[in-house]
């Protein structure tokens, strides 16, 4: 990841670095990674984002489409 540092303003560009992380899932995979997950947890829990993710297209294209 690459952040460029404008006229010295470091804080611009921590906020930067940060919303870049958050945006790549950085902070939930260290949060994840802090304590073991059993491989049927790990699976279980995918599945679920899975779910999570496609009732949410779901919910968005019944919105958009009307039907």
């Amino acid at each position: 990841m690459y952040v460029t540092v404008r006229d010295n303003n470091v804080d611009q560009a921590l906020r930067v670095l940060k919303k870049k992380m958050q945006r790549e899932g950085v902070f939930r995979e260290m949060k994840n990674r802090r304590s073991y997950e059993k491989p049927s947890e790990r699976r279980a829990r995918e599945a679920a984002e899975s779910t999570r993710r496609v009732r949410k297209l779901m919910r968005k294209r019944l919105e958009r489409e009307g039907y």
